[in-house]
């Protein structure tokens, strides 16, 4: 049902896809200007900043409610950012990327009903090292 990085296999529409190019163009930039070892907050900023000045719409901080036995609950769940409402982008800022993040962002992709989502971990010290890419089918 999910995959990750394994072109060809339920691909989003290639508007969408183009949109994750910008994604992450502009997250190795920001990675570039600013280096590891900031907050996930900073370069959740920095990103979203950067990806508005490209001319894309850019929500951060997306309540995410979960459906249970027909109910909506708030149970505190925000994705990072949401870009032009098609492509789910997590900011992490850790030592290292973890089943655990990709479990999290498996399931945002899954609730959202997003089709794409990248994980990215600013920490690492080259950014493609860190960066994960995540398609639902």
């Amino acid at each position: 049902m999910d995959h990750q990085d394994r072109p060809g296999l339920a691909d989003p529409p290639a508007p969408v896809d183009a949109i994750g190019r910008q994604v992450v163009d502009a997250a190795i930039k920001v990675h570039r200007l600013l280096g590891p070892g900031l907050l996930e907050s900073a370069y959740e900023h920095c990103l979203a900043h950067e990806l508005h000045s490209r001319g894309l719409t850019v929500a951060r901080q997306v309540a995410l409610p979960i459906e249970y036995d027909g109910l909506q609950l708030d149970a505190g769940y925000r994705l990072d950012l949401v870009v032009e409402d098609a492509v789910l982008v997590e900011v992490k800022a850790v030592e290292a990327l973890s089943r655990l993040h990709e479990a999290q962002i498996l399931t945002y992709l899954k609730l959202s009903g997003f089709r794409l989502g990248y994980l990215l971990n600013f920490n690492a010290v080259q950014l493609k090292q860190g960066l994960r890419r995540f398609v639902r089918s």
